[in-house]
């Protein structure tokens, strides 16, 4: 189970998806030592829209995670795998 729903609202520090996956993303590209402008570039995308993303405030769609995920040369499925894992990780903190 990734995001339980817990008795006391105020127990729950569930990740959504959207921010387990701005914050692998920002990761993923700190981890390059990448600005987000340089990010931007290489994705072919506003770094603006790529800030929204980071902080959790806009879903991508499939399309543009292919393109984040070439720019990063990481595979998707990777992509994936670590946003569950941080889900994981603060629904069990």
């Amino acid at each position: 189970m990734l995001c339980p729903t817990l008795a006391h609202p105020s127990e729950q520090s569930c990740v959504e998806p959207d921010q387990a996956f701005g914050q692998a993303l920002r990761n993923l590209r700190t981890r390059r030592k990448w600005s987000q402008t340089e990010l931007s570039l290489r994705a072919d995308v506003d770094r603006r829209h790529i800030s929204d993303i980071e902080l959790g405030h806009y879903s991508p769609s499939l399309r543009l995670i292919f393109k984040l995920c070439d720019a990063l040369d990481v595979a998707p499925s990777d992509l994936v795998k670590e946003i569950e894992r941080r889900m994981r990780v603060q629904a069990a903190g």
